[in-house]
């Protein structure tokens, strides 16, 4: 991850997403809300992990987040390898939630909506490589459904200036990132980088999305 402050300032507005339709909507193919609590998992990729993780520890029904590697092999699962942009890894935060109280295709509108810009390829404003692209890991073929046909709807409603560039592959396994990277943008909210990349982001879930903001939990 680029920790160059210039660099952050310079793309601050371009790490938003490139939305040409002010209201987002919500995913025309999900499931319903569960009648009892569980717990179901989901794992997205958008850029740097430290972001989607502190927008997601405020999505309401999320049980935790959690920064990772997905799509490489477990010998390949470390911050300094993935980092080169030489392994077939993404950093990823696995989502564990409620469905009860929140559905994947909530989830999703959030990691389109907010969390990063969907339409950059194998970058997210100031950090490049394919260890920064856009990806939906999806566990079985009822995320891989919804995933999928949300992008399609987003698409043909030109819901950004630019095509959906989002992967959408099968999790084969996931990788919890180094203890240091946890909760990295909560312990550092004084950080530049998070800042000038994430906090904002948290702060466009809450104006524009408050019936899904919730206050951390931890």
């Amino acid at each position: 991850m680029s920790r160059t402050w210039l660099l952050g300032l310079a793309v601050a507005v371009a790490c938003a997403p490139a939305g040409a339709n002010a209201v987002f909507p919500d995913p025309v193919v999900d499931l319903a809300l569960t009648a009892t609590a569980s717990q179901e998992t989901a794992v997205f990729a958008g850029g740097c992990f430290w972001g989607v993780e502190a927008v997601f520890e405020h999505v309401k029904g999320v049980i935790d987040s959690v920064s990772g590697y997905s799509g490489g092999s477990a010998r390949d699962a470390s911050y300094e390898l993935v980092s080169s942009g030489r392994t077939q890894h993404a950093e990823s935060v696995k989502v564990t939630y409620d469905p009860s109280q929140v559905s994947y295709g909530q989830l999703l509108k959030v990691f389109f909506a907010v969390a990063h810009d969907p339409t950059e390829v194998n970058r997210q404003g100031p950090d490049a490589g394919p260890q920064y692209r856009s990806a939906i890991f999806v566990n079985g073929e009822a995320q891989g459904r919804i995933a999928t046909s949300y992008i399609a709807q987003l698409d043909a409603a030109k819901q950004f200036k630019r095509k959906i560039a989002t992967e959408v592959v099968a999790l084969l396994a996931f990788h919890q990132a180094e203890a240091y990277h946890q909760n990295y943008a909560d312990r550092h909210p004084n950080d530049l980088y998070i800042m000038i990349n994430d906090r904002p982001k948290v702060y466009e879930l809450r104006r524009e999305y408050p019936s899904l903001y919730v206050e951390r939990r931890r």
